[in-house]
């Protein structure tokens, strides 16, 4: 279990996450809200790429606030960013089996290329540098992602940059994750689909929790234009 106990976070003399204490145990939990409300900041801290500048952060009872992005990694702890990292001269192969902490056979890594809808044949010798597109690249840290099996991982707008691929399959990648995984899934996003899997919805707003609940609690208020952030409804 993740547990935030009244955080913050200032940057450059401004207050980003006001205050901010929840708890996450469920299955997904997706955190929403208007563009500039601390979600990506929010996201950084529970990763550890930032440190709050006040407050606690524990996993598992555990207090890791001041741990690194590594120790955090190590305790069980995956983040995807919105914009994923290139690595030149590491192959798709390569950091696959990196990130599941094992060698992993082409067939194995084929598979979670696969269920991001990837064609494992073209890009299991690719390296992951600038000849892969954002979208490519997006759907590889998901099954880098999926590949490590931690208890908690963090999405930072994971549907960004793959409009070829359909949100179902995204949604059905966490899901098959979490049967296999048995973590809790946190999920920053405006898209509706993805909304509404979650267990439960955290809406952020001038870096405080809006509002917070299940999807049917919540989600009522979220369709169309809420608060200056329209929330994407898709065809049906």
């Amino acid at each position: 279990m993740l547990k935030l106990e009244n955080v913050f976070y200032s940057a450059g003399g401004v207050d980003i996450i006001n205050g901010i204490s929840m708890e996450i145990d469920e299955r997904f939990v997706a955190i929403t809200g208007p563009n500039g409300s601390g979600k990506s900041t929010l996201a950084k801290l529970i990763a550890g790429i930032i440190t709050p500048t006040s407050g606690k952060i524990f996993l598992d009872r555990e207090d890791i606030t001041n741990l690194s992005i590594t120790d955090r990694a190590n305790k069980g702890i995956s983040f995807a960013f919105q914009q994923p990292v290139r690595f030149k001269g590491i192959t798709v192969k390569d950091l696959i089996s990196l990130a599941s902490g094992k060698k992993l056979s082409i067939i194995e890594a084929c598979q979670y290329l696969s269920e991001v809808g990837l064609c494992a044949r073209d890009y299991i010798n690719r390296e992951v540098n600038g000849s892969l597109s954002g979208g490519e690249l997006k759907r590889i840290e998901i099954a880098m992602i999926n590949a490590r099996g931690t208890k908690l991982s963090v999405f930072d707008e994971p549907e960004a940059g793959i409009d070829l691929w359909s949100f179902q399959n995204l949604i059905k990648v966490f899901e098959k994750m979490h049967e296999k995984n048995k973590g809790s899934i946190l999920i920053i996003s405006h898209q509706e689909r993805i909304l509404d899997i979650a267990d439960k919805i955290l809406v952020l707003k001038a870096g405080k929790i809006d509002k917070i609940g299940t999807k049917d609690e919540i989600m009522p208020s979220l369709l169309g234009v809420e608060s200056g952030c329209r929330y994407v409804q898709e065809e049906k």
